[in-house]
């Protein structure tokens, strides 16, 4: 590893000492949907260009397998199980402390563009962009397509003619522009729709993809239809070449973003840090990857993503890095950057500054991940926590799930937690070795121990062989999950 020398001042850093942020993150994009992984056919010259000009992460981990619960980490820096955002379409509570929201008391300029998924984005929504910190924003409560229909600061959605990874793009340069008139840095988050079913593209980008192997045609796969939004069988060539379309208008997006920020000498001061929020979806059909599971799953083709961070003022030579990180990470990363202290109350994340200068060596503690299966713990008996009427989205969405447009929310109240509400899937990551729990795949044990230096496929149990690790691991687990349980009943607050 290269390492990088980032000086930082332990206290409050001037605004002209702070870096501009800018948070890009892909919908369902796994961590071998690159060109720069390997992938045999998808087109993303840009992010190659990020991975092999600034810091390359490996090893790194959405904080679950799935949207909401992801976006949740990266704006708390905590497990959202810690505040009941379970899953798709579980919006966050309005209790949580934002990093928008530390960030904006500190004088950043601070927006959001795209999908949101937290919580309806309309005005009097008590967990919109808005009302977490966000002073300008333009957002989608769930995912979009082209020519999207977008709500700007929780007003009446209106409807943008064109790609939408371009479309949300533009928009956040033209804040970008507005705020470098002043004297105070900027925090901008772009969410991008993209490559989340169902797909569309772009004739130029659908093009580059019409030579995908012949023998996908014979395969079906299943995902949501643009026109009735409910469940369809279409062919996987098809499906593939608008995804990849997708993913090939957002790369270009992203280098629009990178080539305003240069043409306006901002480039270099400006943090630009790109993930994903889970793995690939079942609509992607696994063709190439080199993981174990998909998007639901805690094995490593549910959870392990692209990561990869740009700042030349402070990433002056490529480096990559094999340390696990994690979406978590990332409020207690902007913190330690730009010198601003942590909320007091428990955090899942740790800084990635070490990671930035090149001292850590092995992450200094354990990732946890878990998939709390709230029907099972309470049933029907949980009561909202939010007022439903405020969970009701805008944004006009076609895709049904159990019957219900998903732009509408929920989130629980739970006010007794114990030992009984431990199970679901779930897992430890400690630097090789990865525990894995309650999995319920199909011929898994109970209890399986992964050792990812020499097995990343997840392909051979250890956990037999190797007791007092898969003990230890499992002791670590218990403890963290209670702790997670007390936040859940509203202890932080």
């Amino acid at each position: 590893m290269i390492v990088l020398v980032l000086v930082m001042t332990g206290g409050f850093l001037h605004a002209d000492e702070r870096p501009n942020i800018v948070l890009l993150m892909g919908d369902d994009h796994g961590w071998d949907e690159v060109a720069y992984n390997g992938h045999p056919y998808v087109k993303t010259p840009v992010l190659d260009e990020m991975a092999a000009q600034g810091l390359r992460f490996d090893r790194f981990y959405s904080a679950h397998p799935s949207c909401s619960p992801t976006r949740g980490s990266i704006i708390t820096g905590r497990h959202p199980n810690r505040y009941g955002t379970f899953y798709p379409n579980c919006s966050m509570r309005p209790e949580e402390i934002s990093i928008a929201q530390i960030l904006g008391k500190a004088g950043y300029a601070c927006a959001h563009f795209g999908k949101w998924h937290l919580g309806p984005v309309k005005a009097d929504s008590p967990t919109s962009p808005g009302a977490m910190g966000f002073d300008a924003w333009l957002s989608h409560d769930n995912f979009f397509e082209l020519n999207p229909t977008l709500s700007r600061n929780g007003g009446i959605p209106q409807t943008f003619q064109g790609e939408g990874s371009e479309i949300i793009v533009d928009e956040a340069i033209k804040y970008i522009q507005a705020a470098k008139q002043k004297p105070k840095p900027f925090f901008v988050v772009v969410w991008f729709g993209s490559p989340h079913e169902p797909y569309s593209g772009l004739p130029k980008d659908l093009a580059l993809y019409d030579n995908l192997p012949a023998a996908y045609a014979d395969r079906k796969v299943r995902l949501t239809s643009n026109e009735t939004g409910r469940a369809v069988m279409r062919p996987l060539r098809e499906v593939l070449r608008e995804r990849y379309a997708e993913i090939t208008a957002m790369d270009r997006a992203i280098g629009t973003l990178r080539t305003f920020l240069k043409t306006q000498n901002l480039r270099d001061n400006t943090l630009v840090w790109y993930c994903g929020d889970n793995g690939i979806p079942g609509s992607a059909d696994r063709v190439v990857t080199p993981f174990r599971g998909q998007k639901g799953t805690m094995y490593e083709g549910g959870i392990r993503v692209p990561g990869v961070m740009e700042w030349p003022a402070r990433i002056p030579k490529p480096c990559v890095t094999q340390i696990n990180s994690v979406t978590t990470d990332t409020l207690p990363t902007l913190c330690d950057l730009a010198g601003l202290p942590l909320p007091n109350r428990p955090l899942d994340g740790i800084s990635l500054v070490p990671v930035i200068n090149g001292t850590m060596q092995t992450r200094p503690s354990p990732i946890f991940f878990w998939s709390f299966e709230s029907g099972k713990a309470f049933g029907k008996d949980a009561k909202p926590y939010i007022d439903p009427k405020l969970q009701e989205g805008t944004t006009p969405l076609t895709k049904m799930m159990a019957g219900k447009y998903t732009r509408t929310f929920s989130n629980l109240h739970y006010p007794v937690m114990s030992e009984q509400h431990v199970g679901g899937p779930r897992v430890v990551l400690d630097n090789r070795y990865k525990l894995v729990m309650g999995a319920k795949s199909a011929g898994t044990s109970a209890v399986e121990l992964f050792d990812l230096r020499n097995d990343p496929a997840e392909a051979h149990n250890l956990a037999t062989s190797n007791p007092e690790v898969a003990q230890t691991m499992q002791k670590q687990l218990r403890e963290w999950q209670l702790s997670v349980l007390k936040s859940l009943t509203g202890a932080d607050y």
